[in-house]
């Protein structure tokens, strides 16, 4: 009798066409968003990474004092939207390192990590959201621990994205090696 293994990439699972459909459609949602967003939002000035990188009240009141009213309410808009890219990229994130080849089972520990890696992001991106419709609805300036948090959210989320980068260049250079 003939004994058939599931591929190793799924941890002994029969790979399903349904997951490597949402794989595909989560990944295509989150670049349609991210794109969207970034056109959007690209007449600010300065731009959005450093308002997300301002510790201080003083640093975020200089970036929101220079930017018109327009512009302000063209940030705020775009919270809502960013939750969708957030929830896309984080979903693509774990499907992607559960779903496919990319992390067989030889590494399996890179593939926990990588599948945690988004989701954790995006849980980052949102405090930050919360944090900055809060920040931009009034002035604050007597809560400098806010921006300092929502500044930090905004670094680690940054840094687990380019970690989760890392992992998915590391995983790619694996399987043309192998």
């Amino acid at each position: 009798m003939m004994h058939m293994q599931a591929p190793r990439h799924t941890g002994g699972r029969t790979p399903c066409p349904v997951a490597r459909l949402a794989v595909w459609l989560t990944g295509i949602c989150a670049v349609t968003l991210f794109s969207g967003l970034a056109i959007y939002l690209a007449p600010l000035e300065p731009g959005i990474l450093a308002l997300q990188l301002a510790f201080t009240p003083r640093a975020f009141g200089s970036i929101i004092h220079a930017w018109p009213p327009e512009h302000l309410a063209r940030y705020r808009a775009h919270l809502p939207v960013d939750g969708l890219l957030l929830l896309a990229y984080g979903a693509f994130g774990f499907l992607l390192a559960t779903r496919t080849a990319l992390f067989s089972a030889a590494r399996a520990g890179l593939g926990r990590l990588a599948a945690w890696t988004l989701p954790l992001a995006a849980a980052f991106d949102a405090m930050e959201n919360v944090l900055h419709a809060w920040l931009t609805a009034a002035p604050r300036f007597g809560v400098p621990l806010a921006y300092a948090v929502s500044a930090s959210a905004s670094a680690t989320k940054w840094m687990l994205l380019l970690v989760f980068g890392g992992l998915v260049l590391h995983g790619l250079l694996t399987r043309v090696k192998a």
